[in-house]
């Protein structure tokens, strides 16, 4: 598996994933985020596949997502993009939405920083979760967030194998 490490920082509230794809270039792992359709094949956990209902990649634009669990349920989810610079970086807000799509005041937000940066001859990614205050970390690291997210990307590289 390519993630090499996670750490959780509770001083600055943070939460870094750092994943290394040896010999796949930079283009190739941006592609996994540019692209829904590949999106969608490693975004959510292995048993809560995600499937994307809206992606718009630049600032201002939102990505509207659900996860479908083992018993059907689906749980909905949002990005709103602040930042783009392919294939370099990507930072938006990540939320919880109710059934209909809204998101949800009453679960709390991550703002997340994807960076790409070429390493010996593949890349090296790094997602950073920068939470609202410890309470907020807490609950997100109970619902298992940081194994969740050590999951997904862990899916992404059989996806650059195939490709």
């Amino acid at each position: 598996m390519s993630v090499t490490r996670v750490d959780r920082d509770t001083q600055d509230l943070t939460l870094t994933l750092i994943a290394d794809f040896d010999g796949i270039p930079v283009e190739q792992v941006w592609e996994l985020w540019a692209d829904p359709r590949q999106l969608e094949r490693w975004w959510g956990p292995p048993t809560y596949p995600a499937t994307m209902e809206e992606h718009d990649l630049k600032p201002g634009g939102t990505v509207t997502y659900y996860m479908t669990s083992p018993e059907g349920e689906r749980h909905r989810g949002w990005w709103l993009i602040t930042a783009v610079d392919p294939p370099a970086s990507l930072e938006f807000e990540d939320g919880f939405a109710d059934a209909d799509g809204t998101p949800s005041d009453a679960m709390p937000t991550t703002t997340i920083r994807v960076t790409l940066a070429e390493r010996d001859g593949g890349t090296r990614m790094q997602l950073r979760s920068r939470f609202g205050s410890h309470e907020q970390m807490e609950q997100l690291l109970a619902m298992g967030m940081d194994e969740g997210l050590q999951q997904a990307v862990g899916q992404m590289d059989g996806l650059l194998a195939a490709v």
